[in-house]
C-alpha cells in the first residue's frame, strides 16, 4: 500500500474537504487540530485501510453521521446509529422554543414523544436541570441509543418504550415536544441522499405525512397540565394543516415558527386560559 501523509489524504479523493477531515479524524481517533498540526505524518497501514473503507462507504451514499457514530446537536455530540434519525440543525428551533417555556427555578414535567437518539430530550435536560423529562420511543433499538446517550452525558432522563402515549396512563405534563415522522409516503426525498439509510419508521407514517401529527395533537389534551404547551416539528408545507389540527383539538395561542432557512418548521399551542411561561 502506497504511503500517504495526512495532508495528502485530505487533498485527494472525490469527497468534499469537510467530509474527508471528519472521516480521517475518526479513522485516526484524533481531533481536527491534530490533523492540522501533524499534516506531514504518514498514515499507518491500519489507519489508511480504515480511512479508505470509510471513504468508499461514503461514496456509496452512507451518511457521515452513521460512519462516525456521532452527530453534533445543540452544541453537544450525540451517538447515532442506523436505528435513529440523524439530528438536524432545523430541529434546534424546537429546543429553543421548549426552553423558552421552562423556567430555571421551576420543576416542570416535560414529555418528548418519539425521542430517537434522545437529542431533544437531553438538550432540554442539560439546559433546564430542574425539569423532570420523560422520553418515549416505540423502537427498542432507538431507545437503546437514547439510553447510551443519557448515560454518556450523565443526564437524568426517564426513558420508556411506548407508542406515543400508550404507556403513560393518566400522567400529565407541562410541556410536550415531538419530532414525529411527517414525510409523505412516496416522497422522492425518501429515496435520495442520507434519507435512504435512515429508519423509515422515523421518517414517514406510511400515508400523507400527517397521521402521527394527528395522533400527537389528539392525545395531548389528556396528558397536558392546565396551560401546558404542545410543540412539534413538521414538514415545510404542513404548517397550516398543523394549526388546523391544533384548533380542532381546543388549543389556544396557536402559531407556527420558522427555522433559520425561513421555513415554518414548528407549530404548537397551549391548553387552557392564562399564561404559563412565554406566550410568544
Amino acid at each position: 500500500m502506497q504511503k500517504l501523509t495526512i495532508d495528502e489524504a485530505l487533498r485527494g479523493g472525490a469527497l468534499p474537504a469537510i467530509e474527508l477531515r471528519i472521516l480521517l479524524a475518526h479513522a485516526l481517533d484524533v481531533d481536527h487540530a491534530h490533523l492540522i498540526a501533524h499534516g506531514r505524518d504518514t498514515l499507518g497501514d491500519e489507519a489508511r485501510a480504515h480511512f479508505d473503507a470509510l471513504c468508499a462507504r461514503r461514496l456509496a451514499g452512507e451518511p457521515v453521521a452513521y460512519l462516525t457514530g456521532m452527530r453534533e446537536f445543540y452544541g453537544v455530540q450525540f451517538e447515532v446509529s442506523p436505528a435513529v434519525l440523524i439530528p438536524r440543525p432545523e430541529t434546534e428551533v424546537l429546543v429553543d422554543l421548549a426552553l423558552e417555556r421552562i423556567q430555571l427555578d421551576r420543576i416542570d414535567r416535560i414529555l418528548d414523544l418519539g425521542t430517537g437518539s434522545g437529542c431533544i430530550a437531553l438538550s432540554i435536560v442539560m439546559n433546564r436541570p430542574l425539569a423532570r423529562v420523560t422520553a418515549t420511543e416505540v423502537s427498542a433499538a432507538a431507545l437503546a441509543v437514547a439510553r447510551d446517550n443519557a448515560r454518556r452525558l450523565d443526564a437524568d432522563l426517564e426513558l420508556r418504550e411506548s407508542d406515543w402515549y400508550s404507556r403513560l396512563g393518566g400522567e400529565r405534563f407541562d410541556l410536550i415536544v415531538s419530532n414525529p415522522p411527517y414525510v409523505a409516503a412516496g416522497d422522492p426525498h425518501l429515496s435520495a441522499g442520507d434519507l435512504r439509510f435512515e429508519p423509515e419508521l422515523a421518517l414517514t407514517d406510511g400515508s400523507a405525512g400527517l397521521a402521527s401529527i394527528e395522533k400527537i395533537v389528539a392525545g395531548a389534551p389528556a396528558h397536558l397540565a392546565p396551560q401546558g404547551w404542545l410543540l412539534f416539528e413538521h414538514g415545510y408545507d404542513q404548517a397550516a394543516a398543523a394549526r388546523d389540527r391544533l384548533a380542532a383539538a381546543g388549543f389556544r395561542s396557536i402559531r407556527s415558527w420558522r427555522d433559520l432557512a425561513g421555513i415554518e418548521r414548528v407549530s404548537g399551542g397551549r391548553i387552557g386560559n392564562g399564561l404559563r411561561g412565554s406566550d410568544a
